[in-house]
């Protein structure tokens, strides 16, 4: 989709127009700030273009559309060749046009083409001397730029000596992950200042402090690799005449980061179709990748092509960037919410003034907690970079603090529960009403009987409310001790209605631990940790005994998650009891409890739990086992053939029932995909990550001693 193009109305406006983009372009290169996001700063050079294309004898001398990006950032280093910007395309119609002009260029089409992301950093030269880096600069106007070298040491990616002794200079984006971006601001705010509004902005401002009292890494990725004026004969020969795709794999062999070892590594393509393509995947990963791209470049990936194309001033016609959409806008926060979650926790939400970002109208961001407001400095009334990438809840990084006022407020926390009124813990990040999971009991009840906790049929949202307020339930158990007479005497609930209502209810009673878990809504734990808790420790009786120490055993739950379960079934003891003391089932079928450490341990366990937990058709072999142990899978599209009838939580919990761990994302750490129809991102990352792929019906014949089991249940549940 082509980025819509303002329209300058006169020489007056185009010469303001002129002027914020001078602006805005020296902000933004010299510190990372300014007072448009990208989007809007894109969108106003094409305007001034547009204009200066139909009025070409009054184009200004400063215009940006002649100028290297970052034209308006003085240095004294002058570059061994020029630092040159790229031309933009926005659609697959622009970019066709352009590599139709190259054609045109080359006297036929390019042999081949290279295709890497754009990343969403700065651009340096580092210039290695016999092997070792001596000297860092920026891109500057493109023809000289700002010495940066006390940052080396500094620069993950960029090592202080290469593999060779060889003389060359390495180009490439110097950026922040997203890792490294929240390890500088909580360095940052500790020492006083003000948050960075983004990734872009603390890599540009780290790189050129010279005093600060602290330190912060970033990462590097290099685009380019040539030579010096001291570079062996030889070897400048030979870098002169490598395709691009060949020298990214040299400056590797060096020992420099390149994209190659991501998710998005460069590739060669041969025709327009392919660079398409794979626009298209890198596109979809963009949402899962660790650092910020803006689009993908595009270039002759032939030497002998580069030079018959040539450059202009300000960029050459061999490449192009691809840009993408925008995923981050500049936008005002004019209120903060503050909600009431079924566990208690109180989340600050804030409101915004609508922006568009990424196709979508954004109104909302999250906040996380009180804590996170504080480090970050935020105001009623600032201007904010707000974040969002594919289906990732939009996030606000920082105020842009060089663009205050001086009216904006601070944000006001709440001294008493917003929902009920009653005291707050605060002795977490996260506040919680003092009441717990019975401030938001509705919620709390309405999760609970839901399709993938205790699926009780017939408890709507509608009903919880009715018995909440009728005074027959004020916790999960009540709901197990209902009576027919009560029920009946509840408005529009007739004999029908009542009895089916009781019968869901008998049912839930037996549904395995995992589910009760799951239903009790321990905070940190989900459906998928639920399963892994249950499997682990076989009955309740078991896991309410565990230390941090032994519920940190349970694979995915770290030291930091472990005691705040503990605190967690504390908290929910009596409610525990009460359910257990209405029938409900505390075991899970098939798993075996874990091995005793010691003789009490040892008499703990009984002949009973063992027959218990090994309970029926549904019993799973010897925990460890099954055609999935030890692999982590991965399910993405949709499900066909023995599969298709089965939720995505069944998919995770036959995937479990085989031996396996279940997961949301694609890693290094994944071992499998089930790929079904429609299967688009995840499907592109483990192509890219050469993790295995299988369909759907590949798979069911992989665990098909398991899937009649989880279909079955799901036969119980469509009864």
């Amino acid at each position: 989709m082509t980025t819509p193009v303002a329209v300058i109305a006169d020489a007056v406006a185009y010469a303001r127009a002129v002027e914020d983009a001078v602006k805005a372009s020296a902000a933004y290169y010299e510190s990372g700030t300014s007072a448009l996001d990208d989007d809007s700063y894109d969108r106003l050079v094409r305007a001034v273009a547009a204009w200066e294309a139909e009025h070409p004898d009054e184009v200004l001398a400063d215009s940006p559309t002649g100028k290297v990006a970052g034209g308006a950032v003085e240095g004294d280093v002058p570059h061994t060749a020029a630092m040159l910007s790229l031309d933009n395309v926005f659609s697959p119609e622009e970019f066709t046009a352009w590599t139709a002009s190259l054609a045109r260029r080359l006297g036929g089409d390019a042999e081949r083409y290279s295709v890497e992301p754009k990343l969403d950093g700065l651009a340096i030269a580092a210039r290695y001397t016999r092997g070792r880096l001596t000297r860092l600069i920026t891109r500057g106007d493109g023809t000289a730029g700002e010495d940066v070298s006390h940052a080396i040491g500094t620069i993950e990616g960029l090592p202080a000596e290469l593999a060779e002794p060889v003389t060359v200079e390495v180009r490439g984006e110097v950026l922040m992950t997203t890792g490294q971006f929240e390890h500088a601001n909580e360095v940052r705010t500790a020492h006083g200042g003000a948050p960075f509004a983004n990734p872009r902005n603390a890599a540009a401002g780290t790189l050129r402090a010279k005093e600060r009292a602290y330190t912060v890494p970033m990462t590097f990725f290099g685009y380019g690799l040539l030579p010096l004026a001291d570079t062996e004969p030889s070897l400048a020969a030979t870098l002169g005449e490598c395709a691009h795709s060949d020298l990214m794999a040299r400056a590797a062999a060096y020992g420099v980061n390149t994209t190659a070892a991501t998710a998005v590594p460069g590739i060669t393509a041969a025709t327009v179709e392919e660079v398409l393509d794979r626009v298209s995947e890198i596109a979809a990963l963009r949402p899962s990748l660790p650092f910020g791209i803006d689009g993908i470049v595009v270039k002759a990936d032939l030497a002998a092509d580069q030079r018959t194309a040539g450059s202009g001033s300000r960029a050459p016609r061999w490449a192009v960037a691809f840009k993408l959409r925008a995923v981050e806008k500049i936008t005002r926060l004019l209120a903060v919410e503050w909600n009431v979650g079924r566990t208690g926790i109180i989340a600050p939400r804030a409101v915004l003034e609508p922006v568009e970002i990424d196709g979508s109208t954004i109104t909302y961001a999250t906040l996380h907690n009180p804590a996170d407001i504080t480090r970050r400095d935020l105001r009623l009334g600032d201007r904010v970079m707000v974040h969002r990438a594919g289906d990732v809840i939009p996030r606000i990084e920082a105020p842009v603090a060089h663009l205050r006022t001086g009216d904006e407020q601070p944000i006001v926390f709440p001294g008493t529960c917003p929902r009920c009124g009653s005291g707050i813990d605060t002795g977490e990040q996260r506040w919680r009403c003092e009441s717990g999971r019975n401030c938001h009991l509705v919620a709390s009840l309405s999760y609970a009987a839901g399709r993938d906790q205790l699926d009780i049929e017939g408890l709507g949202h509608t009903r919880v409310v009715q018995l909440v307020e009728a005074g027959l339930v004020a916790d999960l158990a009540d709901l197990f001790t209902l009576t027919r007479e009560q029920l009946l005497g509840l408005e529009r609930m007739g004999e029908t209605s009542t009895d089916k209502l009781l019968a869901a209810l008998a049912a839930a009673k037996a549904q395995p631990l995992s589910r009760v878990l799951c239903a009790l809504g321990v905070r940190g734990t989900g459906r998928s940790m639920s399963r892994r808790i249950a499997r682990h420790f076989a009955t309740m009786d078991r896991l309410r005994a565990a230390d941090a120490e032994a519920i940190r055993q349970v694979d995915g739950i770290g030291s930091e998650k472990a005691p705040s379960i503990v605190a967690e079934l504390a908290e929910l003891a009596p409610l525990i009891d009460k359910l257990a003391a209405a029938g409900v089932n505390m075991t899970e079928p098939g798993a075996l409890p874990p091995a005793p450490t010691s003789a009490a341990d040892d008499g703990a366990r009984t002949a009973g739990d063992d027959a218990q937990a090994l309970n029926g058709a549904e019993a799973v072999g010897a925990a460890g086992g099954g055609p999935l142990a030890g692999m982590t899978v991965v399910v993405t599209g949709a499900m066909t053939g023995a599969l298709e009838k089965l939720s995505r939580n069944q998919m995770n919990e036959l995937i479990e029932r085989a031996g396996g761990r279940s997961s949301s994302s694609v890693s290094k750490r994944t071992t499998l995909v089930v790929a079904g129809e429609g299967a688009g991102a995840k499907r592109a990352k483990a192509e890219a990550l050469g993790v295995r792929l299988a369909a759907p019906d590949e798979f069911a014949a992989l665990v098909a001693d398991h899937l009649d089991t989880v279909a079955a249940v799901q036969e119980r549940q469509d009864a």
